[in-house]
């Protein structure tokens, strides 16, 4: 992975941990990128297993909505556990 590629990463899994935040709470700009990366792995993998495609045509609002799906399943389930 180049820099940009990184980046580009922080700011899919930022913007969706902010999004996680506002439906099931939580707060705090380091919370929002854990989530968001996590969830960007859960998220894909959920979609995949569960053979849902989103048939959104923009690839970064996609990417972005399925981090979000994964971080709101991800922060749920760490509420779940603890």
């Amino acid at each position: 992975m180049d820099t940009r590629s990184i980046i580009v990463a922080i700011v899919i899994g930022l913007v969706a941990g902010w999004l996680a935040s506002i439906v099931v709470g939580g707060g705090g700009l380091i919370r929002y990128i854990i989530t968001g990366l996590i969830g960007a792995f859960v998220g894909s993998f959920l979609l995949s297993a569960l053979g849902i495609n989103l048939g959104i045509g923009n690839p970064l609002v996609s990417q972005i909505i399925t981090a979000t799906i994964g971080a709101i399943v991800v922060v749920l389930l760490a509420r779940l556990i603890a």
